[in-house]
């Protein structure tokens, strides 16, 4: 009896574990990233692997993720949680590439030339062996960038695009003017120099080719996963730790969407600093960020490798 007992409330105690690590990680991932969080949004399954009917087309990929979980009898630590690694066959036409500011320059040289890098011994392979399997490829490049490209799906009306915001916090706070003067960013002297710099457009390795298309928005991107059923992001570009992360057509607005957000790691690379540039922890960090709060990552290689035959059904 008292045996039974303890087994009982050992569960209850490891059920409160789990639904405080849930609830807490994704709440306190709110409050640093400024999103309105509710209860329903704690803790968002990941999609059960879909049934493929008939002979769809499917890519084969192993998600990695970060397990905040440790196996029964281990040590509930940090350092003993890690990574694992799941098995997904996903319906093809539930797939989309989507490529994030895979822009032609930045102003670091250093990060230019590891995207340079990433541009061409991965990211090329993989559009590639993409198109030839039909796969969804959607190339978001900035509003101002999408704009002037023939592809931009203009799914939002000027008038959506264009919309007022809330009139708080003030426009003087925003713009650091007036009374709020005095809380601006200090003046730098090469600002001029970078605004001088070439207009930021697609890479020439990474343009929309025939009709792919090109969206300006998160709002834009929905809109057309909507209409196609896509539900599964691979997301390449550019900067792991910016726009990777907090654009609106970013993972984690899409992930916030509902999404199957998975970033391919070597297709990636964040702007780094004097202390991070050395072992990349900006680029890792942002990327294990990802894997530890509802996410996934692959490698191009395991996508190529998994991707249906061309023209196979």
């Amino acid at each position: 009896m008292n045996k039974n007992m303890d087994i009982k409330a050992e569960k209850e105690r490891s059920s409160s574990r789990r639904k405080f690590i849930e609830m807490s990680s994704l709440a306190g991932l709110g409050t640093v990233l400024g999103l309105k969080m509710g209860p329903s949004d704690y803790y968002r399954p990941v999609p059960a692997n879909p049934e493929n009917p008939g002979n769809e087309r499917s890519v084969h990929i192993h998600p990695r993720y970060h397990r905040w979980f440790v196996d029964p009898g281990v040590e509930w630590v940090e350092t003993n949680t890690g990574y694992a690694s799941l098995d997904w066959k996903i319906p093809a036409s539930q797939v989309a590439l989507v490529l994030v500011d895979v822009w032609q320059r930045h102003y670091l040289q250093d990060a230019e030339d590891r995207a340079e890098a990433i541009i061409r011994s991965n990211l090329v392979p993989l559009l590639s062996s993409c198109r030839k399997s039909g796969i969804n490829i959607i190339h978001a490049p900035s509003p101002e960038v999408a704009a002037l490209h023939p592809n931009w799906v203009r799914l939002q009306t000027r008038a959506e695009l264009e919309q007022k915001r809330d009139d708080w916090p003030p426009a003087e706070f925003l713009n650091s003017t007036g009374k709020y003067k005095s809380f601006a960013m200090p003046f730098e002297p090469r600002e001029e120099e970078r605004n001088n710099l070439p207009e930021l457009t697609f890479h020439p390795l990474a343009v929309p080719v025939g009709n792919e298309p090109v969206i300006a928005t998160g709002e834009e991107l929905h809109r057309y996963c909507k209409q196609k059923g896509i539900l599964f992001l691979l997301f390449a570009g550019f900067n792991t730790n910016a726009c990777i992360l907090v654009r609106d057509y970013g993972t984690l607005q899409m992930g916030n969407r509902g999404y199957s957000v998975i970033i391919i790691r070597d297709c990636t690379t964040g702007m780094e600093s004097k202390e991070t540039q050395p072992t990349l922890s900006q680029t890792t960090g942002a990327i294990l960020f990802l894997e530890m709060f509802g996410h996934f990552s692959v490698t191009s290689r395991d996508i190529i490798s998994g991707l249906p035959a061309a023209g196979s059904s």
